[in-house]
C-alpha cells in the first residue's frame, strides 16, 4: 500500500482523480463511493477531503477530469476536420457527443447527475473547463451560421447543445427504441441543421 510519504500533494491529487474517474466510469454516479476511492489507492477517505476540500470537491475534480477528456475528442475530430464546411464540422461535433457519451456512459452521466447546492458557485476552475467546451460549440455553431445572423451563434449553441442532450439521453436509455426512432444521431443531426437554417419553432425562446 502507499505510504503518506510517497507522493507530493500533486501526484496525490492526480492519484484521486485517475482512480476516481475509474471507479466513477465503472460504477456511476449513485453506486460511486470516497471510501472505495481511498480504499483503492491506500489512503484514508481524510485524506481524499483533505486534497479536495470536501466530497463535492472531489466529484468536480472527478467531473472536470470528463470535461478534459470530452474536449480533447472534440479537438481532435475538429482538427482532422480542417477543411470540411463550417456545418460539417458541426455535425462531426454533434457525433463526437454521442460517441463520447456511449463510451464514457457513467462518467458522462455524472455530469449531469451530480449538483452543487444552489446557494454554492461553481469553483473557477470547473467554469473553465465547462466553458472550455461549450466555447467550442458556440465557435462552431456561429461559423455555420450566414453573416447576418452570427450574433444569434451563443443563443443558438444553447439550443443546439439541448437538443443533441435529449436524444443522446434518450438513445442511451432506450426511449428511442420505445418510440422506433432507429437513428437517433441522424435524427439529432437534422433538428442541429433545422436550427442553423433557422425553421420557425426550432430555436429555443431566450
Amino acid at each position: 500500500m502507499s505510504r503518506r510519504s510517497d507522493h507530493t500533494r500533486e501526484e496525490l491529487a492526480e492519484l484521486i482523480v485517475a482512480e476516481g474517474h475509474s471507479l466513477l466510469s465503472e460504477v456511476g454516479f449513485a453506486k460511486f463511493s470516497a471510501r472505495e476511492v481511498a480504499k483503492r489507492i491506500g489512503y484514508s477517505v481524510g485524506t481524499l477531503y483533505n486534497v479536495f476540500g470536501n466530497y463535492d470537491g472531489l466529484i468536480l475534480a472527478i467531473n472536470g477530469r470528463t470535461l478534459d477528456l470530452w474536449r480533447a475528442a472534440l479537438v481532435a475530430k475538429l482538427d482532422g476536420a480542417s477543411e470540411a464546411t463550417p456545418m460539417a464540422r458541426l455535425e462531426q461535433a454533434v457525433a463526437v457527443y454521442f460517441d463520447f457519451a456511449a463510451s464514457h456512459r457513467h462518467a458522462w452521466a455524472s455530469l449531469y447527475d451530480f449538483r452543487l447546492p444552489s446557494d454554492v458557485a461553481l469553483p473557477a476552475f470547473y467554469a473553465d473547463k465547462l466553458a472550455a467546451v461549450i466555447d467550442i460549440l458556440i465557435n462552431e455553431v456561429t461559423a455555420a451560421l450566414p453573416a447576418k445572423r452570427k450574433a444569434e451563434g451563443p443563443e443558438l449553441a444553447r439550443s443546439v447543445f439541448a437538443l443533441v442532450h435529449g436524444h443522446c439521453f434518450f438513445a442511451l436509455n432506450g426511449t428511442f427504441d420505445l418510440l422506433g426512432e432507429t437513428d437517433p444521431l441522424g435524427a439529432a443531426i437534422a433538428r442541429t441543421r433545422e436550427v442553423i437554417a433557422g425553421i420557425p419553432g426550432m430555436a429555443a425562446p431566450a
